[in-house]
């Protein structure tokens, strides 16, 4: 990328690019990783068209400012200051061994957690009481792993035992206490800010000495279901509207089989999706120093 000449495009995912200094040969001894996060949006594992603007920086403050908030345990990022070509929207990481899991935390019943539980009352494998409505409550937060699908593949929801089988009891373990302790801190910094965590998934790795290290991102509206408090309080038809890319996916779903190519997002829902990205921003971050 000509707009990058100290760096060479090393991976390209969903959303964000990874790039590796470009005297290094791979990303797999790379000293440094930066990654940028770009305006692309995707729903139903499919990349839309068109971008929404200012979304990569949306994500990257969302992002970092979520991990200045925990210091229980290491994260990804390293000090040094991006390119100024894209200050605003990257990070510059290090890099880690990321491990084959998705770790969702649920605290209440929406989306793959609520269709499963329509057919057989389960989450994951996991029992729950009877008589659950969609958007309920749990009656505590609950850890709900997926795999981790390449681009264009579905996650699948998979149980605590093939998280065992993927990367060690004693690994699994740390990762479903890490996710649920970074959920449940969360979940009450948002409600200070009028906000309910329905769910959210975040991703490990472990560094060159193999500690447990949070990556990716965390708490953003690309991987995370927030709620306005109030709205849920009222009951209404309106009273699971997110904070994030549902009016895409709801979108979608009138005007798309999932059959073939999606069609272009038309320009109120592309200018829906920022505005409701930049509320959520300025709600979650804007008093706190």
């Amino acid at each position: 990328m000509s707009l990058l000449p100290d760096w060479t495009l090393a991976y390209q995912g969903k959303v964000r690019d990874v790039y590796i200094p470009k005297e290094e040969s791979s990303i797999a001894h790379a000293s440094k990783l930066l990654v940028v996060a770009s305006d692309r949006v995707s729903a139903f594992d499919v990349i839309l068209s068109p971008d929404i603007p200012g979304k990569g920086a949306a994500l990257t403050r969302i992002s970092n400012w979520w991990m200045g908030r925990f210091d229980f345990l290491p994260n990804h990022l390293l000090p040094e200051a991006p390119p100024a070509e894209v200050v605003d929207r990257a990070v510059v990481a290090r890099p880690l061994s990321m491990l084959p899991v998705e770790c969702v935390v649920r605290g209440f019943l929406v989306g793959s957690g609520w269709k499963e539980y329509t057919a057989n009352q389960t989450v994951c494998g996991m029992a729950l009481p009877p008589g659950l409505a969609e958007g309920d409550p749990l009656p505590e937060p609950i850890f709900t792993p997926a795999t981790k699908a390449a681009v264009g593949d579905h996650d699948e929801n998979i149980s605590f035992d093939d998280v065992e089988a993927l990367i060690g009891p004693q690994m699994a373990s740390a990762v479903k206490d890490l996710s649920l302790q970074i959920y449940r801190q969360a979940h009450d910094i948002a409600r200070s800010r009028g906000y309910l965590l329905a769910d959210t998934k975040m991703e490990f790795g472990t560094d060159s000495e193999g500690t447990l290290t949070l990556g990716d991102e965390l708490l953003t509206p690309d991987s995370s279901r927030y709620w306005d408090e109030d709205g849920y309080a009222s009951g209404g038809p309106d009273r699971l509207a997110s904070f994030d890319k549902q009016n895409i996916r709801n979108w979608l779903k009138e005007h798309w089989d999932q059959e073939g190519s999606p069609p272009p997002l038309p320009a109120d829902v592309v200018q829906l999706t920022q505005d409701t990205y930049t509320e959520l921003e300025n709600r979650l971050t804007g008093s706190v120093s």
